[in-house]
């Protein structure tokens, strides 16, 4: 099972803290499902969003679409969602995109997934969503990578010893790493490159990856229609955005005696991150007392975007 399903993982920590999705991206996924139909299309089909989490894309895209079917394998991310949707064209299920097997052949016009069609088995995937979707209905699966802090290139560096570095970034403090889900982790931040529709099935497949300059932040590169997650948000809550990570979490549950200092204990993993973080910004480290989290930064995301139609 995944981290994201286990009971110990926090969905309303997700809900509060994963970055939403701009209009822009909901645009470009919707123009490019409606491309070749014609007549009065608005609010009419069914859409189906698989791995949901906490609904966030299933409320955004419901005012397009007559139904929408909400799917996610965690119990709490269904509780989650429900909890947070009172839209009746809505309805939440617990399951997986690999058995979509209590919908009707030909029944769903756009399927959606994102930031989870780097989980989907796809030798059960494809040929279910072959099955389901209905002729010149359209897929768009979507996720965005890791962030940089525009302006601080220097933070960068430390974000990525902390999550991703095979030595202890601090003596006796061990990293992520080894806590990341594989190879879903590696399937995103690879932009979905494996992950291929069948062109037996699907034609017009499109995708638009993008990433940050790791060394600079310099974002003179990035084309706009891959510049869509990219917040304004306080370094409080890009720390708690990094407290929802899956290795996070998996994390916590090897290191239980590392508690957070908001829980009372000396200090985790995160803690000692934004520690760096902090420090290596003299504006931030003269705030002291935790009065750095109300600091406003720039953050970018790198990006990927999968569409296709199915044939």
């Amino acid at each position: 099972m995944s981290i994201f399903g286990r009971s110990t993982y926090s969905s309303a920590g997700y809900a509060a803290f994963r970055p939403s999705y701009p209009p822009v991206l909901f645009n470009r996924v919707l123009a490019f499902h409606n491309a070749h139909r014609t007549g009065n299309i608005a609010g009419t089909g069914t859409l189906l969003d698989l791995g949901c989490g906490h609904g966030l894309i299933a409320r955004a895209m419901a005012p397009s679409f007559a139904s929408v079917i909400a799917l996610d394998p965690s119990a709490g991310m269904v509780e989650q969602a429900r909890k947070l949707t009172s839209d009746p064209k809505i309805t939440i299920h617990q399951g997986s995109a690999e058995d979509l097997s209590f919908l009707p052949d030909s029944s769903v016009d756009c399927v959606v997934a994102g930031q989870a069609a780097h989980w989907f088995d796809y030798s059960k995937t494809w040929p279910a969503l072959a099955r389901v979707v209905k002729h010149g209905g359209s897929l768009a699966f979507w996720g965005y990578k890791d962030h940089v802090i525009v302006g601080h290139p220097e933070t960068t560096p430390i974000y990525d010893r902390f999550v991703y570095g095979h030595e202890d970034p601090v003596p006796g403090t061990e990293s992520l790493a080894r806590f990341w889900e594989l190879p879903g982790r590696d399937i995103l931040r690879d932009s979905f490159r494996v992950v291929v529709p069948p062109e037996s099935e699907w034609e017009d497949i499109t995708r638009i990856a993008w990433d940050p300059d790791r060394k600079t932040g310099d974002l003179s590169d990035a084309p706009e229609e891959a510049l869509w997650q990219r917040k304004t948000l306080k370094l409080g809550e890009l720390e708690g955005y990094v407290r929802t990570f899956s290795a996070f979490s998996g994390w916590k549950s090897a290191h239980p005696e590392r508690k957070s200092r908001a829980e009372g204990g000396d200090g985790d993993v995160v803690d000692l991150m934004f520690d760096e973080v902090v420090a290596v910004v003299p504006e931030w480290k003269a705030l002291g007392d935790g009065r750095w989290r109300d600091v406003e930064v720039d953050s970018v995301w790198g990006t990927v975007l999968l569409m296709a139609r199915r044939r």
